[in-house]
């Protein structure tokens, strides 16, 4: 409940190669970037930023020879952290649903802590409940939700490319893991195809239904 700019970011764990010919995983399974070079990265782009800015000056010097700290933790599998995201990305800063009461000038509220998963309510004047609300609103111009790199508009033809490499890779590794066994055109035919009309999601053959005749009526 208290002012804290951030950004939710969603990287790929790994990319495709140079000639876009393979999918590079990442270098270690465990984790996508070590934090100690992520904060010596982060303090220099916001020291290159100020100062691009003119700014600099107006930063204690001591500041740019401490050691930063960037926390960083596991949100979990790709899907939940995509449900957790999905609940920000097109809603206001706080629901109707938790929003209790509103009299004599005063606003009251509920939240839940996410650490300890308690649940706490607050009551503010109107005025300063406002004021907390257009925090989160986003100036003018400003995009709320941006793609990079492949998850580009224009980069819908490389976004397939990888999904296709993904798909055969992991189709490669199940007929890998029974060596002894020769694959068979059918193992090598089951890779999922994309579903002609999204062009997203995985088309699975389940059945195949013949035509049923005409029954007079």
């Amino acid at each position: 409940m208290l002012y804290h700019p951030h950004v939710h970011m969603l990287v790929t764990g790994g990319g495709l190669s140079a000639d876009s010919k393979e999918w590079l995983a990442t270098k270690h399974s465990a984790f996508l970037m070590p934090e100690a070079a992520l904060a010596l990265i982060f303090r220099a782009k916001l020291c290159a930023a100020l100062k691009k800015a003119g700014l600099l000056q107006q930063a204690p010097r001591q500041l740019w020879s401490k050691n930063w700290v960037v926390h960083c933790k596991a949100a979990g599998q790709g899907r939940q952290v995509l449900n957790y995201l999905a609940r920000y990305v097109f809603r206001v800063a706080i629901s109707n649903s938790r929003l209790e009461r509103f009299a004599n000038g005063q606003v009251a509220f509920r939240y839940r802590d996410n650490r300890s998963q308690q649940l706490h309510r607050v009551t503010l004047p109107a005025q300063k409940f406002i004021y907390r609300f257009l925090l989160h609103v986003l100036p003018r111009g400003c995009a709320k939700v941006r793609y990079y790199g492949i998850w580009s508009p224009t980069c819908s033809k490389q976004l397939e490319h990888a999904r296709t490499l993904l798909s055969t890779s992991t189709t490669t590794n199940a007929v890998d893991s029974a060596p002894d066994t020769p694959p068979t055109e059918q193992a090598l035919q089951s890779a999922p195809a994309r579903c002609p009309l999204c062009g997203i999601g995985q088309l699975l053959l389940v059945e195949v239904l013949p035509p049923q005749p005409k029954v007079p009526p």
